[in-house]
């Protein structure tokens, strides 16, 4: 089987390709290829408390099991936090969040897209009424994508935009309902609260709602994009993430570090630039192509 992650993974797959290389079946590896191992997982933005606990796998490993005990480490990691998004009798409603820059409206195109592929009938919400022709750049991927759009002017109510989402989405049957909130800085408490008039209006056309609130992180921001989803977590009850923008960065082990520091789980992953270039996370293809792994 291909592995999708292969072409996105590839710098930070080319920052440990050094040190894996060291760990030679056969011998046990030295403090020099432990350290020049532990300076590569701390490059790649696994961060010192994962790395630490990877490193410790490696050196209980036997020599000739230190690469594949460590890819069975980082697959466990990535494996534990995994979670199945509930069943809905209704529409699905799925809250978009992030931070400006994060790639979070391209997200919610490829989104769109994915679902459309398997079958769904999917409702977009241009509830980031904040930020200048977010409206419009919303509307011209539901063109391109295939899929109906609610929207208001710039200014207007994000939480007014999902209401209506919600009924017309009710109204006309869809499968899923995407929003698109406002980019914003986990730091600014006034628009946190506009997630949460959010959540509440929603709830108020489709009880449960949101089912599923995913954050997008843009991959590059490094250890930031942990700081992020903390406080995502905390104020808007983030059940996933989306994680972009890998293919322009070496720091795909920031993967990891989300998983096992804040136990969130890796939803999708952004493979590239196309509206088309969104994979469902697999851990185990996602470690193999970091670690450069043939998969089967």
């Amino acid at each position: 089987m291909a592995n999708r992650f292969l072409r996105a993974l590839s710098r930070s797959r080319d920052r440990l390709s050094g040190a894996l290389s060291a760990l030679v079946p056969g011998r046990r590896p030295d403090s020099e290829t432990i350290e020049e191992l532990e300076a590569a997982l701390l490059a790649a933005d696994v961060g010192p408390t994962t790395t630490a606990a990877l490193i410790a796998v490696v050196e209980r490993a036997s020599d000739s099991e230190a690469v594949p005990a460590l890819a069975a480490e980082m697959v466990a990691m990535l494996s534990d936090v995994e979670t199945t998004p509930p069943e809905v009798s209704g529409p699905r409603v799925v809250l978009v969040v992030g931070v400006n820059g994060s790639g979070k409206t391209t997200s919610v195109a490829k989104l769109a897209r994915f679902h459309s592929a398997g079958g769904e009938r999917v409702l977009l919400a241009a509830a980031d009424t904040f930020r200048a022709a977010a409206v419009d750049q919303l509307r011209m991927w539901a063109d391109r994508v295939g899929v109906e759009l609610v929207a208001q002017d710039d200014g207007g109510d994000p939480a007014a935009v999902a209401f209506d989402a919600c009924q017309a989405g009710l109204a006309r049957g869809v499968d899923r309902i995407l929003i698109d909130t406002a980019g914003r800085l986990h730091t600014q408490g006034n628009l946190m609260q506009e997630l949460e008039k959010i959540r509440r209006v929603t709830q108020k056309v489709i009880p449960d709602a949101p089912h599923e609130v995913l954050l997008v992180l843009d991959g590059t921001t490094g250890q930031n994009g942990l700081r992020q989803a903390e406080e995502f977590l905390r104020s808007a009850g983030v059940t996933g993430i989306i994680l972009t923008k890998l293919d322009g960065t070496a720091r795909g082990g920031v993967a990891l570090t989300i998983a096992r520091q804040v136990g969130l789980p890796i939803h999708f992953v952004g493979t590239g630039e196309g509206d088309t270039d969104l994979a469902s996370f697999d851990a185990t293809e996602y470690v193999h192509g970091l670690l450069g792994i043939a998969t089967k």
